[in-house]
């Protein structure tokens, strides 16, 4: 199929180093989750796939599988629309590697990597899993609309990714859906996704979007469909072991279990050592399964300290790597409101921000029940019979109440890494290089108390902040006079506030914080990664110069940790409603600021560089979108 490309795209390609990586022919590619999980039985072999009918690979329901043969849906005349120059370098691809028309067709749907004359290559697959949605066992799920077309693997770094199209075309788990992707969810998850990495936040990753122009997609009206080509370590989820669980199919639980720990995770011995790891009744998934609750309260403590909101966290949701996964109604906070949800289908604000920590732990517990019994079985977990004929009658209280007791104990793993690594990230924020137990009362929580009872905006406040001088806020009047900077454009918010007693709260949570931050760099030791505990005893005094110098130490640490550009929902909106009246370069300007997100400026970038890190406008914060993409 014929098709262009935009300027934006190849604009995008403007970073990095014409020497850098391989052509997409020459970067390595392998298939190792199709080649070690079984295949639908009904298309066992990629040949059976290609010389099926399209409408006979389904939706219908697909039993014992993880994965059916599919591949995507050609489209004509695709246009590409952007490409992210960190996603090519990560992945290993020259940046001159873009602008080659195999790579258009390929993020478009319109290659494969094998050739039906030999049955040779590497066939395209769409995988099957479950969820529980919204507290409610929602049966099948699957890739309904997502096809992996191989596995990469980094040539430098060894980093194996799979390569996945997210709106290319139906699949047998498409339910009654057309296997498309709109233009406005495409571009927020091409977007956020590379945002999300800029930030440190374990994410999925985007490295292409493509438009779709002569096949528009009807949702609530018609609407330009587009293709997000995206990459992960693995998109294995929370949701592909409860449809295992649901089904009763044990053996493919413990093989995919295995699969986990020794293809996505590199082996047993990687996985981290529980505190009792020298127990015997604690076995090799009980570590499997700690693993997986780390990584994950890991990554709901990131979200929660840079206030993004996923929106809906069901368990088909919920990445095993702990990903930020699947991005629909998502949105990062404006004014911090524990309560917001971006989603309006949540009226009981189920995945408001405040509730993700609770609900990925709910999930982890489904995960819990999945691996249950090669949990509870301990020690006799490889023992012949129990493999071949299961839970004996006499055996189950014992493996019961032992998995129960091990899912509670990994609970307590969950709040301590959550807390553990909350604490890090606020503390690296605040500008802070050591940690105090006072800290999280005293400085953290009154502060996100203050941005609520305020209205103030979350981000703002942190950026602000770093901007702030110590000599600044010296005196009790000094603060008076700069608690304004962190008001919004229109001034004070919130019921019952006024000028004087918003001045008033602030000034006095930044009398908190200079005292600490003064104690904190006083040594003038080296900024450290925020974890260290602070000693009572060091020095709270130093030289004038030292002082000055320290502090300017301080406030570049802030910047490098604070975000100055945010992805707010507004300025998604804008760049969809821009992209979809014909303009491009807009896309580049968002890739620019979104993967260099605490600069204060970007070159080349216009009057967006200034705009979209203003004051949000009082109509356009806090908005709320549908799950409809």
């Amino acid at each position: 199929m014929n098709g262009h490309f935009s300027s934006s795209a190849v604009n995008g390609l403007r970073q990095g180093k014409a020497d850098e990586g391989v052509s997409l022919e020459d970067l390595p590619k392998s298939s190792v989750f199709t080649s070690n999980l079984p295949a639908d039985e009904k298309f066992p072999t990629p040949l059976s796939s290609y010389d099926a009918p399209r409408n006979s690979l389904g939706p219908r329901m697909v039993k014992n599988a993880t994965y059916t043969y599919v591949r995507p849906e050609e489209v004509e005349e695709p246009e590409l629309l952007a490409v992210s120059p960190r996603a090519l370098h990560d992945i290993g691809l020259l940046p001159s590697e873009a602008t080659t028309p195999d790579f258009k067709a390929l993020v478009a749907g319109n290659k494969i990597f094998w050739d039906p004359s030999t049955n040779t290559g590497i066939y395209p697959w769409a995988q099957c899993y479950g969820g529980w949605q919204f507290g409610s066992w929602a049966g099948q799920l699957g890739d309904g609309r997502a096809i992996s077309l191989f596995e990469s693997t980094n040539p430098t770094f060894g980093t194996r990714y799979e390569i996945q199209l997210k709106g290319a075309g139906k699949t047998p788990y498409s339910r009654f859906a057309d296997g498309k992707a709109v233009l406005r969810s495409s571009i927020r998850e091409f977007l956020v996704s590379e945002y999300l990495n800029a930030l440190n936040i374990p994410t999925t990753r985007a490295l292409a979007l493509t438009l779709t122009p002569n096949a528009p997609v009807r949702r609530e009206r018609m609407e330009p469909g587009a293709i997000v080509c995206r990459f992960a370590q693995s998109w294995l989820r929370i949701g592909t072991f409860d449809i295992l669980r649901a089904r009763g199919d044990r053996a493919l639980i413990r093989r995919l279990a295995t699969y986990v720990a020794e293809h996505v995770f590199s082996g047993w011995d990687s996985l981290t050592p529980s505190a009792a790891a020298s127990d015997p009744e604690i076995n090799r998934f009980t570590h499997l399964y700690n693993h997986i609750v780390r990584l994950n309260a890991r990554t709901v403590a990131a979200w929660q300290a840079y206030g993004f909101t996923n929106g809906v966290l069901n368990t088909d949701n919920t990445s095993l790597m702990g990903l930020s996964l699947d991005f629909g109604p998502f949105a990062f906070l404006d004014n911090f409101d524990p309560a917001y949800t971006p989603n309006h289908d949540d009226h009981l604000l189920r995945y408001a921000y405040r509730a993700q920590p609770s609900v990925i732990w709910w999930n982890l517990v489904r995960l819990g029940e999945s691996l249950g019994e090669l949990i509870g079985a301990g020690s006799k977990v490889d023992d012949p019979s129990f493999i071949s004929d299961g839970v004996s009658e006499s055996f189950a209280p014992e493996l019961i109440s032992r998995a129960e007791t091990l899912i509670e104990a990994a609970g307590e793993i969950y709040k301590a890494t959550f807390l553990t690594e909350y604490k890090r990230l606020m503390t690296l924020r605040l500008g802070l290089k050591t940690q105090k137990e006072s800290d999280f009362e005293g400085l953290m929580s009154e502060l996100l108390d203050t941005l609520e009872t305020l209205e103030l905006d979350f981000h703002h406040f942190f950026r602000r902040l770093s901007a702030l001088s110590l000599a600044e806020i010296e005196t009790h009047e000094q603060r008076l006079a700069v608690a304004p900077r962190f008001f919004h454009a229109e001034g004070v918010t919130g019921l019952g506030n006024t000028v004087e007693s918003a001045s008033e709260r602030v000034a006095k949570w930044l009398a908190l914080w200079g005292e600490r931050v003064r104690e904190d760099w006083a040594s003038g030791s080296k900024h450290t990664n925020g974890n260290e505990q602070a000693s009572d005893s060091e020095p709270a005094n130093g030289t004038s110069e030292t002082a000055t110098s320290a502090d300017a130490e301080r406030q570049r640490a802030m910047n490098a940790v604070n975000p100055n550009f945010v992805a707010r929902g507004w300025v998604l909106d804008e760049i969809i409603e821009r992209v979809t009246k014909g303009e491009r370069e807009v896309l580049w300007t968002a890739m620019q600021m979104g993967s260099a997100p605490f600069e204060d400026r970007w070159d080349g970038v216009g009057e967006e560089g200034e705009r979209w890190v203003r004051d949000p406008p009082r109509g356009e914060r806090m908005k709320m979108c549908s799950c409809s993409s």
